[in-house]
């Protein structure tokens, strides 16, 4: 894409559209991770009757965000240094995701930046990222070496949960991509860590479905696409059959949990379920603030179905339809929307910042090309 292709207008409400994703996400997934682990039973001993309703404490404070946010930063880290890196004639995305999610490994065992690692670029210096927040095993073991997971040799090939998932919303904000390669650049992604097929194509069909959002589409437009295109994949059975069950279950009757932990028959923590709880709750949402509620009380992963429903309905309705109190509390909010906007201005304004003809130092510096 080239600058002459954006407008003002289309700009500007590309870029709420991004802020709207990355901190609806995070949003949703500081919602469920104080009742992360609990059942629906315990939500309500603790919370009240009608469960978790604001947000509430978790690793020490209100507004705590857990691994799936900092991951979901680091792949909009490797987004951008992808294509700088472009002009450098190195073009393949899985290799800067990856090594992306290596720099955000280091943040699981060092105690803070490491001044020596000339490729860290800003992201990998903010200090609040050096926190060890419920990391998912397969992550952990995924990017515990630098050996890169492919689809024909995936890493954890029974990993089935929704890690991958959820850190997969950013490749649906590449607007200027066809839906195809979106869903084919977040499934390679998501065997980095995730290599069962039921993981890895929830985080496609996920990352397709904000893709259709930010394009302008409707919700239910862009979950059929996610089905169309998953058609020719095998072992898209049970994801498939999943969003089916989400859009099914928004005629059945007014929104309950437990309509909501219906779509998830097992212990609601594998990836399929997730999405199928997150696209439902979002369709049914009256507001972003009903939608989130319903995502996170439930018995499944709430941190995992809040931040994917929090990213689907920040897609559709951009940042300025997000809770304002739910925003103050926000563990890293300047940081999410520092690099939102920066992948904005690089979707949008990429040949101005870096090129043949020009390179600003400052933005090398933050997006380094090593």
């Amino acid at each position: 894409m080239t600058t002459g292709l954006w407008g003002r207008t289309e700009q500007q409400d590309f870029r709420s559209r991004v802020r709207g994703t990355l901190l609806g996400a995070a949003i949703g997934d500081a919602l469920g991770a104080p009742v992360a682990g609990l059942s629906l039973d315990g939500i309500r001993e603790t919370h009240g009757l009608e469960g978790l309703t604001e947000p509430a404490p978790a690793y020490g404070r209100r507004g705590a965000v857990t691994a799936s946010t900092q991951l979901t930063l680091f792949t909009v880290d490797g987004l951008i240094r992808a294509h700088v890196r472009r002009d450098t004639g190195a073009w393949h995305p899985p290799t800067d995701i990856h090594r992306a999610y290596l720099r955000w490994a280091a943040t699981q065992h060092d105690w803070g930046p490491d001044e020596r690692r000339k490729d860290n670029g800003w992201l990998a210096h903010e200090e609040w990222l050096y926190a060890r927040r419920g990391p998912d095993r397969a992550c952990l073991t995924g990017f515990g070496d630098e050996i890169l997971g492919t689809l024909d040799k995936p890493k954890n090939p029974t990993a089935r949960d929704a890690a991958a998932t959820v850190r997969s919303s950013p490749f649906g904000l590449l607007v200027g991509w066809e839906p195809a390669l979106v869903l084919q650049l977040a499934v390679e992604c998501a065997a980095q860590s995730h290599g069962h097929p039921t993981a890895y194509l929830s985080a496609g069909a996920f990352a397709v479905i904000v893709h259709g959002l930010t394009r302008g589409e409707s919700l239910d437009a862009s979950v059929q696409r996610a089905v169309g295109l998953l058609d020719a994949r095998p072992g898209r059975q049970p994801v498939t059959d999943a969003l089916q069950r989400a859009v099914s279950a928004v005629t059945a009757g007014p929104p309950s949990p437990k309509t909501v932990e219906s779509l998830s028959p097992g212990d609601g923590r594998d990836a399929e379920d997730a999405l199928a709880v997150a696209v439902y709750c979002a369709l049914v949402a009256e507001d972003i603030r009903h939608g989130l509620r319903l995502a996170v009380n439930h018995g499944g992963d709430s941190t995992a179905t809040g931040a994917l429903c929090g990213a689907l309905l920040g897609a559709l309705h951009g940042e300025t339809a997000l809770p304002a109190p739910w925003l103050a509390d926000l563990e890293g909010r300047a940081t999410i929307l520092e690099i939102s906007d920066d992948f904005a201005l690089e979707m949008t304004q990429g040949p101005t910042l870096h090129g043949p003809a020009v390179s600003s130092a400052g933005w090398l510096a933050r997006y380094p090309r090593g």
